[in-house]
């Protein structure tokens, strides 16, 4: 069965090591207070006169200017997040929410998981989007940066998950699988670029899967689709890299959300006694890499893939 955002999806007989919140308001930072430096007694030395012809010395050379960035500071910077209805993508919006970023989210077909989520961060855009059509995609991205003014973060986050034998999978399941996983985020980082790289600075991410890095035994076309999604990451980070833009992805392994809830508490304490730390993952821990990525502190960072998986995959 298909679902209409990105969440992981596991097979328990091979799992083996696959194994109403408002704006909060931030307190004022304290002044801290600056110690005067001691006063020094000084002598003053007699300085004699230079003889003619004494060439004047060379001034030091002044430092070079630090490159300045032409990124907004987070409370003027605004984020895109497709699949943001629920799951680890409604877990970025509230962090993002949180960090004073301006946020839209893409949902597909659940309407009422959407306006839950603008009732609960006021402010937020929620507009619908098929992110397996072009055309969808661009009305949607139009809608979004009209409301923002422009997208400074990229988030792509939606996908489709599903368990099947190799050899019973469709071309159309297969087709269908890569269109949402992959081509979704072809889709939607063309058409985030023109204005990232018209103002040569932007963040995008992309929400993958361990299954991309190691594959997983009955979801081959998923675990192809997510390996896909980490190559277009680290050859669009070499591409864009020189406008000023930084490419990263996210490759969650279990992580603990709502499309677990099928799954029994013995399986899920299994899981987690295969995972290194022991337990289960967080959507929310997901999300506050997500928003440390798109941050100003993240600058040097591209082309890279980050496991979130509590050592399940290292």
């Amino acid at each position: 069965m298909y679902n209409d955002e990105f969440e992981l999806t596991f097979d328990l007989a091979d799992a083996g090591p696959k194994k109403e919140q408002r704006r909060p308001t931030l307190p004022e930072p304290e002044e801290a207070a600056v110690a005067a430096p001691p006063v020094q007694e000084t002598r003053e030395t007699p300085v004699s006169a230079a003889p003619e012809n004494t060439p004047a010395p060379e001034r030091e050379p002044e430092p070079a200017a630090e490159p300045q960035s032409t990124a907004p500071a987070a409370k003027d910077r605004t984020v895109l997040i497709s699949g943001g209805d629920r799951g680890i993508g409604a877990a970025a919006a509230r962090a993002f929410y949180a960090a004073g970023y301006r946020v839209a989210v893409f949902y597909h077909t659940n309407a009422e998981a959407a306006a839950a989520l603008q009732k609960e961060l006021p402010g937020v855009l929620a507009i619908q989007c098929d992110v397996a059509s072009r055309a969808s995609c661009e009305l949607a991205f139009r809608a979004a940066e009209q409301a923002l003014g422009r997208v400074d973060v990229l988030v792509s986050n939606a996908g489709i998950a599903q368990q099947k034998l190799f050899t019973d999978i469709t071309p159309e399941e297969w087709q269908h699988m890569l269109d949402v996983n992959l081509t979704g985020a072809f889709h939607l980082c063309q058409l985030a670029l023109p204005g990232m790289i018209r103002r040569k600075a932007g963040r995008i991410l992309t929400v993958s899967s361990m299954w991309g890095q190691t594959g997983g035994s009955c979801e081959v076309h998923y675990s192809a689709a997510k390996a896909g999604l980490i190559g277009l990451t680290k050859a669009l980070a070499k591409e864009e890299g020189p406008s000023g833009i930084t490419v990263n992805c996210v490759a969650p392994g279990v992580i603990d959300t709502d499309m677990m809830a099928a799954f029994t508490a013995e399986d899920k304490a299994a899981l987690a006694e295969e995972t290194p730390v022991g337990r289960l993952g967080s959507a929310d821990e997901v999300a506050q890499l997500l928003v440390f990525l798109a941050g100003e502190g993240a600058g040097y960072i591209t082309g890279q893939v980050f496991g979130v998986n509590g050592g399940l995959v290292i």
